[in-house]
């Protein structure tokens, strides 16, 4: 296990309302129990306001190890202690069910979400992903789109997360390979060129989230 204690916990709380959603939190890990962790009361990253957890409400956090890896797990909170201070007790997570994310080796699944596409100011088209990740996508759209490989995309991906929040993620992309299919329609297999880190980190939850929702099955 790679949870210590001293560790910082970040992540989000799920919630109905998207902009709290979206919320990213900070923990440190307090003390070990054998079924789960006492964390402190969480923090905004962004307003440095402190926020109250319930009995129940569920948590997509990840922490950092020290080769610099960022380890994905789901949680939910369990109980509290008063030892001085409040502390929260969240489920620990079972070791299988950590997905670890490389910087040079991202997580992909398959998956058909709704992608808008601009290849040019004349040239702009809505489809399906084929598989997404942390590094790139495939998507399958109408054989009449003029693609080539190299041509760069400007792309607005539908990210919907298992709470019910749904997200886009903004990033400009290259055009690696381009297959003609027997139906008739393309399948291009782009990377990332330009996208923003809190934007990549969508892409990385929403596959995450549904890795842990394969293996549950």
């Amino acid at each position: 296990m790679l949870l210590k204690m001293n560790q910082m916990l970040y992540y989000q709380i799920a919630s109905s309302d998207n902009e709290e959603a979206a919320i990213e939190y900070k923990s440190r890990i307090a003390d070990e129990h054998a079924d789960g962790l006492l964390i402190e009361v969480p923090i905004s990253e962004k307003t440095g306001r402190y926020k109250r957890l319930f009995l129940g409400d569920e948590l997509s956090a990840f922490f950092v190890s020290e080769d610099g890896i960022k380890n994905y797990f789901d949680s939910h909170v369990i109980g509290f202690k008063e030892d001085g201070i409040r502390l929260i007790k969240i489920c620990k997570p079972d070791p299988d069910r950590i997905a670890k994310v490389q910087r040079r080796s991202f997580l992909r699944v398959s998956a058909e979400l709704e992608i808008a596409v601009k290849q040019s100011d004349h040239v702009r088209f809505v489809c399906l992903t084929d598989d997404v990740g942390g590094g790139g996508i495939s998507f399958i759209c109408d054989g009449k789109w003029p693609l080539l490989p190299e041509q760069t995309l400007e792309c607005w991906l539908l990210v919907p997360f298992r709470n019910g929040t749904i997200e886009h993620a903004f990033f400009k992309a290259e055009i690696v390979r381009v297959v003609e299919l027997v139906s008739g329609k393309k399948q291009a297999m782009i990377k990332y060129v330009s996208i923003n880190d809190s934007e990549r980190q969508k892409v990385i939850r929403y596959c995450f989230e549904k890795q842990l929702k394969f293996r549950n099955r």
